[in-house]
């Protein structure tokens, strides 16, 4: 029998009950699932273990790359800067990196990174794995090419660029890079062991990937036929977690941390901006995560797709799984996955090292049974 470690209250008995079933069922090797209501920890287990082999244990700490679940925790980092006044989601980004104006993108707008409606899917000239690694090539590369649409006019799904766009405009405007302003803003204040590069005094607690899945096209239902412009971008390098890409800081695709960081980070927006006595933005900027950028097929994902600033929004084909208007989420390539709930003051966060195919919309199997859990010991008022 598959061992579950760590707590939940009697309320959520269930997830405990679905985590053991699917390690023994072999979907997952090794796993944690978190959930925050009002701001207080009410899940938080983990069971499994690291290697294929089942040999080595799945610990309370072990961390495991979460891929675009990352994306949330940059537009956390947004949120915070655009409460502050250091940034306006309306300000073209050439305000803050004049260098971007180049080749007709002075009408890139913040929101339009955040909402992937920039044009910018992918690099005109294709990166390598090591060139990701370079801070400044990327970057740079970025703000030398054109958009491949008009800003605002459409959405193409940011896979690996939205990372560095919205990275470096944190780093211009703070003097920091994106994973150390996330450090020492976000991630420290509120105790959350989750990272844009791990240390190398870490490397033990990291669980490899077991690569049980290619990268997805996109949400259930995208067309057999694959867009060019997707070709390129969801072409992501199958040597991502060897060293290099521990050390390198790519904040779209790269977050390291577990269920119960990621829960713990994304209650701060479930909460309206404050958590444990730290405020860290208003409820008017939490509401602004919600504002929609765009609702139509994506050119990347080729499918319909609804963009906030930063996540991804509910819609009516997701509400046996996000019940209440005011969620947002975002999953990473394989599974992980995290919803914040504003109605509900709710997060739900799963994070695991076996990786699957997306199954819907959103994440798979594993994930989704976990969401609806989650909602179905909820008290009635709390489901609208």
């Amino acid at each position: 029998m598959a061992q579950v470690h760590g707590t939940c209250t009697e309320q959520f008995t269930e997830l405990r009950s679905l985590l053991q079933a699917s390690l023994e069922r072999g979907d997952d090797a090794g796993a944690s699932v978190a959930v925050c209501l009002d701001g207080t920890m009410v899940v938080d287990l983990w069971g499994g273990h690291l290697d294929a082999g089942r040999k080595s244990p799945w610990q309370a700490d072990t961390l495991v790359t979460t891929w675009s679940v990352a994306k949330t925790m940059t537009a956390l980092c947004a949120l915070v800067l655009a409460d502050n006044r250091t940034i306006g989601f309306d300000d073209p980004v050439a305000r803050y990196w004049p260098q971007f104006a180049a080749a007709g993108k002075d009408e890139v707008l913040v929101r339009h990174i955040l909402g992937h409606t920039a044009g910018l899917p992918d690099w005109d000239q294709p990166l390598s794995t090591d060139d990701l690694y370079d801070w400044e090539k990327a970057t740079d590369s970025l703000a030398r090419q054109p958009p491949r649409w008009k800003p605002g006019a459409a959405s193409g799904y940011h896979a690996l660029t939205q990372g560095f766009l919205l990275g470096e405009i944190i780093r211009r405007t703070t003097g920091m890079s994106p994973g150390a302003f996330f450090a020492s803003t976000l991630a420290q204040p509120l105790g959350a062991d989750f990272h844009f590069s791990i240390d190398p005094a870490d490397d033990h607690r990291i669980a490899p990937l077991l690569l049980h899945t290619t990268p997805p096209p996109g949400p259930s239902g995208t067309p057999h036929r694959t867009p060019p412009v997707q070709l390129r971008t969801l072409a992501i390098p199958q040597d991502t977690w060897d060293e290099g890409w521990r050390r390198a800081e790519i904040p779209a695709a790269a977050g390291w941390g577990n269920a119960r960081s990621i829960a713990r980070l994304q209650a701060l927006l479930a909460c309206g901006g404050a958590l444990d006595g730290h405020r860290m933005f208003s409820e008017t900027t939490a509401a602004a995560a919600l504002v929609e950028e765009s609702n139509q097929t994506d050119l990347v994902l080729g499918s319909r797709i609804r963009f906030g600033r930063g996540f991804g929004l509910t819609t009516p084909d997701l509400a046996d799984v996000l019940p209440n208007p005011r969620t947002c989420w975002w999953d990473g390539w394989g599974g992980s996955v995290a919803v914040t709930d504003l109605d509900t003051r709710l997060s739900i966060a799963y994070a695991m090292n076996q990786m699957r195919s997306r199954e819907h919309t959103i994440a798979d199997h594993r994930a989704l049974d976990l969401i609806r859990a989650t909602y179905r010991a909820l008290p009635r008022g709390k489901r609208r």
